[in-house]
């Protein structure tokens, strides 16, 4: 089973949705842009070994991709450990970044379809 899937299956996971002003966002900015968002929030915010406000750094509201975090369990190292099995207490590898980029991306295509 894909990991989307699985998170769908999560009560906490599944109640985020993309609403109409971030559809329009992702509309206005197009993909590539939320793609380079992602990869900035990915690196700036969760990557580190010790994250600055591990577990409140992203917010629930307010871009498209803190939305997404949330529903990918991509929003802090606990929830990254818990659903992708990428150890808390390290820094992520760039390969490990890009792989979570890219579970942010699919669920945003899947919300704006």
């Amino acid at each position: 089973m894909d990991i989307l899937d699985r998170l769908a299956k999560s009560k906490f996971r599944s109640r985020f949705k993309l609403g109409v002003n971030e559809l329009n966002y992702i509309r206005e900015k197009g993909l590539d842009t939320i793609h380079s968002h992602a990869s900035d929030f990915i690196r700036d915010r969760v990557a580190s070994s010790e994250p600055v406000n591990d577990g409140k750094q992203t917010p629930m509201r307010g871009h498209p991709v803190f939305i997404a975090q949330h529903a990918t369990a991509t929003c802090c190292r606990g929830c990254i450990e818990k659903w992708h099995k990428f150890p808390a207490g390290r820094e992520l590898t760039e390969a490990e970044q890009e792989y979570l980029v890219s579970i942010i991306i699919e669920w945003i295509n899947r919300q704006i379809k």
